[in-house]
């Protein structure tokens, strides 16, 4: 997403200078699609030439999208060398790691954007405007339910996402959206967590009920692939089987390993409730294998509420998925004494409801947009707040108990400041 960027809308104002890869076949595949032509191409450099590339290229900034359990390792040395970052979300998957990213940020002075594309789609800034003009009132509670479906929610299982040691578990690398989301429409910051967490669908038992005893590790080599509604296969995917399939002798990295593996360490049904330092309370749950995908939210506010639905995938029927029409968004505000209103939400085009071009136009050409009267842009202190709900999240599986989120930080010397 950020090379296409840069390369198609906005060649005028940036230049990619060098692009680094710890696997050379997809690092050879990415120098290919971006060299423009009547150049040169662009410098490439594997992963533990990361230093040198950063002192012969002299980027002005570094995009991070690396495995998640990487990020904080890139930021630092960016930031080290005189850098600014681009990363993709989450910011870091644990304690140790964002105190890394504190400090490093407090010794240079660099800055670091997240990139949480959900805060620029035309209906979530819908909701953030709607909550801010006092339109229920006074926000007191929020139910909030995140659903994957059986494809997409699959794909964490079989891929490095499956150990929480990569990615923080789901409750970190794909709740930091829905967390930021919270954090931002409701302008403040997350005090207590309570969660509860388990594997329920994606482990072995639930392979024998679906008559798969005889699997393989991975669909490739798997002898009952050919009735098991979860196969991928990269051999028919051009652009898997370039990426991955094709890319496995460099590095040993399987794409497409079994999702009820025994040894797969996330949850795939998570619950959390949530206390805010405004006094706001929130429930959230998030599930890996329901038969549909979108959200469902609702605001109690002193006025009304707000309940705001979108379903991008009416359902999975054998791993082939029925997209939601334009219409799948809707946004409900019912205030008291009055007949429930269903409010006209805006739309646009681009992936993630219209969401990434505007994210890019901030992020590659901030002059040439208009002023963000929504603060959507997120640095280090947002990054930071938006995984620690779900770090406290699994802490309070871990022990059972509720997780003090500023006792957390006191005990690890995490300051959140700018």
């Amino acid at each position: 997403m950020f090379r296409d960027s840069v390369i198609e809308d906005y060649s005028d104002k940036h230049e990619i200078v060098a692009l680094c890869d710890s696997n050379p076949h997809r690092l050879s595949e990415a120098a290919q699609a971006a060299s423009v032509p009547g150049t040169n191409g662009v410098a490439t450099y594997l992963a533990d030439d990361f230093n040198r590339l950063i002192a012969e290229q002299r980027p002005d900034t570094v995009v991070v999208a690396t495995p998640d359990f990487l990020h904080s390792d890139y930021i630092v040395r960016a930031f080290e060398a005189g850098c600014d970052v681009i990363c993709e979300k989450p910011l870091t998957i644990d304690l140790s790691r964002l105190k890394m990213i504190i400090d490093a940020q407090k010794r240079t002075g660099r800055q670091v954007k997240v990139t949480f594309n959900y805060r620029y789609s035309p209906a979530r800034t819908q909701i953030r405007e709607l909550i801010a003009s006092g339109a229920i009132g006074t926000v007191t509670a929020v139910d909030f339910r995140w659903h994957l479906d059986r494809v997409h929610g699959a794909d964490y299982f079989r891929r490095w996402h499956r150990q929480k040691e990569n990615s923080g578990g789901l409750l970190v690398h794909k709740s930091t959206h829905h967390f930021d989301l919270l954090n931002w429409w409701l302008g403040t910051v997350p005090t207590q967590v309570f969660a509860s967490g388990k594997r329920v669908f994606y482990r072995p038992e639930t392979a024998i009920e679906f008559g798969l005893e005889d699997r393989g590790r991975r669909c490739a080599d798997c002898p009952v692939a050919h009735k098991c509604d979860f196969e991928l296969n990269m051999a028919e995917d051009p652009a898997l089987k370039s990426l991955y399939l094709d890319a496995e002798a460099a590095d040993g990295y399987y794409r497409d390993l079994c999702v009820f593996d025994k040894e797969i360490g996330i949850e795939d049904t998570m619950q959390a409730h949530i206390r805010y330092a405004s006094g706001v309370t929130a429930n959230y749950t998030l599930t890996a294998y329901s038969p549909w995908e979108g959200l469902e939210i609702k605001f109690q506010g002193t006025k009304g509420d707000i309940t705001h639905r979108h379903v991008e995938v009416h359902g999975v029927f054998g791993g082939e998925r029925a997209h939601a029409d334009e219409d799948a968004i809707t946004t409900e505000l019912h205030l008291a004494g009055e007949q429930p209103r269903m409010l006209e939400v805006p739309k646009a085009k681009g992936h993630h409801g219209g969401a990434d071009p505007v994210m890019l136009g901030y992020i590659f050409d901030p002059e040439g947009m208009e002023p963000d009267r929504f603060n959507r842009a997120s640095d280090h202190v947002a990054g930071a707040w938006s995984i620690l709900t779900g770090i406290a999240a699994n802490a309070s599986i871990e022990t059972g108990s509720v997780v003090e989120i500023q006792a957390m930080l006191r005990a690890r010397g995490i300051q959140l400041e700018r």
